[in-house]
């Protein structure tokens, strides 16, 4: 294991354990369904077929956030692949007890994420580990705004990758249309260039949805919408973009 990955492993681990130590402040667990038919898929072109099932789970701990998610997808020929993030981070304000925050900024902590991709084959197969910065942030109108900064130890038997660095940002802005209640919510990766391997990628994808649940009950928890997927050089690769518009049904438990 190179150093780069075993200090990436360290980190994610660390995280973690303070994650699993920590009460928890709030929790939700999420289905999310998506129908879209022009996912670019790589050598294949695009106008491909693609459906998918997702499972979410954020929480907020006393020390620390955590949020994980998995991807089952099945393409135009009900080909599986399985995607998942595990993206703890680490709350330097909490655990030194110190405010930390200033103008934008609510609070800085270690930002990890672990990727693994399970393809249609081995060769598509992956595990990466980054490491970085993350600042939490108080903008107007967001339920919640975040980026983080990190250095990608990536899996050099994926396609011949080389490290990389990467910015992250999310952001949910809940907002009113008479009585109705909608959400828009996204995050938006970009990563750098590495000589003779991946392209520079930016990856934006937003939800726009509807609460329907609170027609059914105030507790319903029921979202109706779409997402926009824009993917620039998808999986690294020069000119394979993606825009894809997808149906989306969501239910928080």
């Amino acid at each position: 294991m190179k150093l780069t990955q075993l200090v990436a492993t360290c980190a994610l681990a660390s995280a973690a354990a303070f994650t699993q130590a920590s009460p928890i402040v709030w929790q939700d667990f999420s289905l999310t369904g998506l129908y879209g038919e022009n996912y670019v898929v790589p050598f294949d072109g695009d106008n491909n077929e693609q459906k998918t099932i997702t499972a979410e789970y954020a929480a907020k701990l006393k020390y620390s956030d955590v949020f994980f998610f998995v991807d089952q997808a099945w393409d135009k020929d009900d080909e599986a692949s399985t995607y998942l993030e595990l993206a703890p981070r680490l709350s330097l304000g909490e655990v030194s007890g110190k405010d930390l925050s200033m103008g934008p900024i609510k609070d800085v902590l270690i930002a990890t994420t672990w990727e693994h991709n399970a393809g249609y084959d081995k060769n598509s197969e992956f595990n990466n580990f980054l490491y970085g910065i993350g600042f939490a942030l108080d903008i107007p109108y967001t339920q919640y705004a975040n980026i983080n900064f990190y250095k990608a130890d990536n899996d050099s038997k994926s396609a011949g990758t080389k490290d990389d660095y990467q910015m992250t940002i999310t952001y949910a802005v809940p907002f009113k249309i008479g009585s109705e209640d909608f959400l828009v919510d996204a995050f938006l990766d970009w990563s750098t260039a590495e000589k003779g391997a991946q392209a520079s990628e930016l990856n934006w994808t937003s939800q726009y949805k509807w609460n329907a649940g609170k027609h059914i009950s105030p507790k319903t928890k029921l979202y109706v919408g779409i997402e926009h997927s824009v993917w620039n050089n998808k999986y690294g690769l020069k000119g394979q973009d993606q825009n894809d518009v997808s149906a989306l049904v969501k239910y928080h438990f």
